[in-house]
């Protein structure tokens, strides 16, 4: 692949927007502050030219509500995905936010490929962490993609189980339909049948 393509690839809206939520993330457990109104103060002050702050991208909002809101789930996928010697707690800050942000994609949202959210993680890593930051980012996500795709096939094997289930069930509500008009057919003609020695009786 040349490098005019990678370049490009990296200058690219979404990863820029990555980049920005990798920032306000890394920013957020800095100062302890929680990320989702540090978006809110920055689209407030980009409203107004003189602040000098950039407009926010609306996937970058949307990357730091996501980790925000499914932070345990992500950090326990990648907590299950890092060497047994290795904490999270205990990695740089700038790669745990490289990380969620990366885990976020890959877990939760299924618009984006794996591959895709696995390379620009790692990408992000290169540019952000040391040297040896985008192997074992690489092998992280490597893991939880895997988790994701078991997660996905779960999900599709409960979406047939439930389709299976409304199937039967539907067979099941039309035949006791027809068997009930089947009865009520015959009940309404023994109704109708007249009675032996009904007319000798009336008669006499």
């Amino acid at each position: 692949m040349s490098e005019d393509i990678i370049n490009y690839r990296r200058h690219g809206s979404r990863f820029k927007a990555r980049r920005r939520a990798v920032d306000i993330i890394f920013e957020a457990e800095f100062r302890d502050l929680d990320p989702v109104k540090i978006v809110e103060e920055r689209v407030e002050l980009a409203k107004d030219p003189a602040n000098a702050v950039k407009p926010v991208p609306e996937y970058t909002a949307t990357i730091v509500e996501g980790t925000a809101t499914n932070l345990d789930a992500i950090d326990d996928a990648i907590s299950m995905n890092l060497a047994s010697e290795w904490r999270l707690d205990r990695l740089p800050a700038v790669d745990r936010a490289v990380l969620r942000v990366a885990a976020w994609e890959l877990l939760f949202n299924d618009e984006v490929p794996n591959q895709v959210a696995m390379t620009e993680g790692i990408e992000l890593a290169a540019q952000y962490s040391h040297d040896k930051a985008p192997a074992y980012v690489n092998a992280v996500l490597d893991g939880v993609s895997r988790a994701a795709d078991l997660k996905l096939a779960d999900a599709a094997a409960a979406k047939a189980d439930t389709t299976e289930v409304a199937t039967e069930a539907a067979e099941d509500a039309e035949l006791d339909a027809l068997i009930g008009n089947v009865v009520s057919e015959d009940s309404q003609a023994a109704d109708r049948k007249p009675v032996e020695g009904d007319s000798d009786s009336t008669s006499g």
